[in-house]
């Protein structure tokens, strides 16, 4: 890897972009500056107690030690953002999107660095931590122009008089992130809300708490005020002393559905909108017309991207029976083909899943498939690249299950891992009752060649996020979020703006008051 010279540009008020220690010998970094990141600046916590170690994937090595922050700095943080957020509400909405702009502009220049950054934490390929950059940077434009167009509505009434409403902002929305997409999440949170006038909090996943601090930064580099994006570092205590402060107008979580109840739970308490993007167990058909290369791609797609650690994963195919055999053939022979290994190369279109735990749940996960039934065509098996620092890595071969049935608990539970459950089917009928019994629905997709079906079926699938002979694209321009224990809310898009602002009528009187009394 090459030194992030880029990175280590001075921002506003505050420390060096980025301090990277190279060892020479193994080509490995270590994260040294504090990853807490209010006022405008990391800041160094004093309490080195309760110190959480932050491993690398691909080595399976400590990158750096986590400081988790305590109710103190959660309420200094909290402060730091209701500071901003009186100045930022106050901007015109081309004020606040020439910052955002920016801001986007720095990222597009760092773009490799952060990739890098990326990889190192979180395990998946540097060609995915690349198109993750661009959707942080992407979204932070698309919301700089929507900042300037927080308009309400005009009413005509009788006798001359009106009414208008004003979309206003919130105050200080905090950001709850999940591991998988860690700068792509913080930007998606970030920008709407900002947009929006408001201020944010926001804690990365322990996991994965390097990159959050990194858009931070650069948010201070673009000029916004000292306070507005703030990262606070920690586990489920620092979460739940965010989602109980009652200077936090709104909660923003990206996560499982379990830990998504929690937080909706707790900020009933205040009264406070949340919005929720959580699990899927989402399905993908495929009819017998379809293109078969096409669909065969598609099912790749939703299955193995970021090492099938992606919550809108199409991990139940339902396979038209007629082209069973022509599809698994396909399908086991380009998953055989996936290059494994160390993230950071080109070549890699696999890299390490998140975590040694996780990875040996997900290795479960296909052991209890064995056990129900389903047959392994390939993969499921832990993997240890060629190279020397790469041994103690989190890597399994991406798995191919067949002869599955509705009933399985590789069917019915979210894996998060390179896992694909083949299913099959005779008719539209039978597949769309299947389809949709689950307690979640954030995606869904369908293959087929017939443009009536494709819609047809679309329509009557249980999820908010639906692909049409194509699967896990998420343009910035159209919103992401699902149905029934998938979440609440929408992330992207237009409709954002009103999960991020509150709307105001006033009353206009042009003439006297018409008393009753």
């Amino acid at each position: 890897m090459r030194l992030l010279a880029s990175l280590l540009t001075p921002c506003p008020g505050g420390p060096a972009f980025l301090t990277l220690l190279r060892r020479a010998s193994s080509g490995t970094m270590q994260i040294k500056d504090p990853l807490n990141f209010w006022g405008g600046r990391r800041v160094e916590l004093s309490d080195v107690t309760g110190l959480e170690p932050v491993y690398e994937p691909a080595t399976g090595r400590v990158l750096c030690q986590l400081q988790p922050c305590k109710a103190a700095q959660v309420d200094e943080a909290v402060r730091s953002a209701c500071s901003a957020f009186s100045a930022w509400r106050k901007m015109a909405g081309m004020e606040r999107a020439r910052v955002m702009l920016e801001t986007a502009r720095l990222i597009e220049k760092r773009r490799e660095d952060i990739a890098e950054v990326e990889v190192v934490n979180n395990g998946k390929s540097i060609t995915e931590a690349r198109l993750d950059v661009d959707s942080a940077r992407l979204c932070i434009e698309y919301f700089a122009g929507l900042a300037t167009n927080m308009s309400g509505q005009h009413v005509q009434l009788p006798g001359g008089s009106f009414a208008y409403t004003r979309r206003e902002p919130l105050g200080v929305c905090v950001g709850i992130g999940a591991w998988n997409y860690p700068f792509q999440i913080a930007a998606w949170k970030s920008a709407p809300a900002i947009a929006c006038g408001n201020s944010m909090v926001f804690k990365p996943s322990p996991v994965t708490p390097v990159s959050a601090v990194l858009l931070a930064e650069i948010y201070a580099q673009a000029g916004v005020p000292e306070g507005l994006f703030n990262v606070v570092q920690g586990t489920q205590e620092t979460g739940t002393l965010l989602c109980h402060h009652p200077s936090v107008a709104k909660v923003s979580f990206t996560g499982s559905v379990p830990t998504g109840k929690k937080i909706m739970e707790m900020a009933s308490k205040g009264v406070k909108p949340v919005t929720l993007e959580l699990g899927g167990k989402s399905p993908l058909i495929i009819f017998e017309d379809s293109d078969l290369e096409n669909a065969v791609r598609g099912a790749l797609m939703a299955n193995f991207l970021s090492q099938g650690q992606v919550c809108s994963n199409g991990t139940r195919v339902f396979v038209h029976r007629p082209i069973l055999p022509q599809f698994l053939t396909e399908v086991v022979r380009r998953t055989k083909a996936i290059q494994i290994g160390d993230p950071l190369l080109e070549e890699t279109r696999m890299g390490a899943l998140v975590s040694r735990p996780h990875l040996d749940k997900v290795l479960g996960y296909v052991e209890q498939a064995k056990k129900e039934g389903a047959r392994v065509l390939c993969g499921g098996e832990p993997f240890t690249p060629a190279d020397p620092k790469l041994r103690n890595g989190y890597y399994m071969t991406p798995c191919v299950l067949d002869n599955c049935t509705d009933d399985m608990t590789c069917v019915r539970e979210e894996i998060f891992g390179p896992v694909m459950s083949v299913l099959t089917f005779d008719t539209e009928v039978d597949v769309l009752q299947r389809a949709n019994d689950t307690t979640m629905g954030l995606a869904a997709g369908v293959f087929t060649k017939d443009i009536q079906r494709a819609h047809r079926v679309i329509e009557n699938l249980q999820a908010g996020s639906c692909f049409i002979n194509n699967y896990n694209i998420t343009p910035v321009e159209v919103p992401f979020g699902g149905y029934k224990a998938s979440g609440i809310g929408r992330e992207n898009g237009q409709v954002t703006v009103e999960f991020y602002s509150q709307l105001k009528t006033v009353v206009v009187e042009m003439g006297d008051v018409d008393s009753l009394f």
